[in-house]
């Protein structure tokens, strides 16, 4: 049901095929992990299928080793018209010795899509509830604001190499 699943927790351990040359998971694995969890939030939250609008202020706050227990934990902080903002942490651990850490850290935005032409379409509405939801959907609109100046600094003439 559209509108009551406001967070989504993927646990799993990092494994041999998911790390580079040092012997730690490379941040390509951890922006899929991301996405992965960020996808499952936004389709549970909207009942619609979702893309990734934007990615913004992905930090790689401390390495995830093989073995780690990790959990990729995406949750709602602000919705629009069609577009949903998640905060997502990618937290990992070594299970012998317990505790977790930060790995990783950032805000997401999909947006839902109808399935007959793939147009933006209505997402349920989502309110805060406790102090510290009202200050990440503050964090959200921000970095909205931001975006949206961004976009304006940047032509795409210019990227193309013309």
């Amino acid at each position: 049901m559209p509108g009551q699943q406001q967070e989504v927790s993927f646990r799993f351990l990092a494994q041999p095929t998911d790390v580079n040359f040092g012997g730690k998971v490379h941040g390509g694995m951890a922006m899929k992990w991301i996405d992965q969890a960020g996808y499952a939030c936004a389709v549970a939250w909207s009942g619609a299928y979702c893309v990734t609008a934007s990615v913004s202020g992905i930090q790689f706050v401390a390495p995830i080793l093989i073995g780690d227990l990790v959990t990729v934990r995406a949750r709602l902080i602000h919705t629009g018209r069609s577009s949903m903002h998640l905060a997502v942490d990618v937290m990992a651990g070594d299970l012998r010795k317990g505790g977790q850490r930060l790995a990783t850290s950032c805000v997401m935005v999909f947006v839902a899509l109808d399935s007959p032409d793939g147009k933006p379409t209505q997402v349920p509405r989502w309110e805060p509830h406790s102090e510290a939801e009202r200050r990440l959907q503050a964090k959200a609109r921000q970095l909205l604001e931001l975006s949206r100046g961004m976009e304006q600094l940047v032509d795409p003439q210019d990227l193309a190499g013309t």
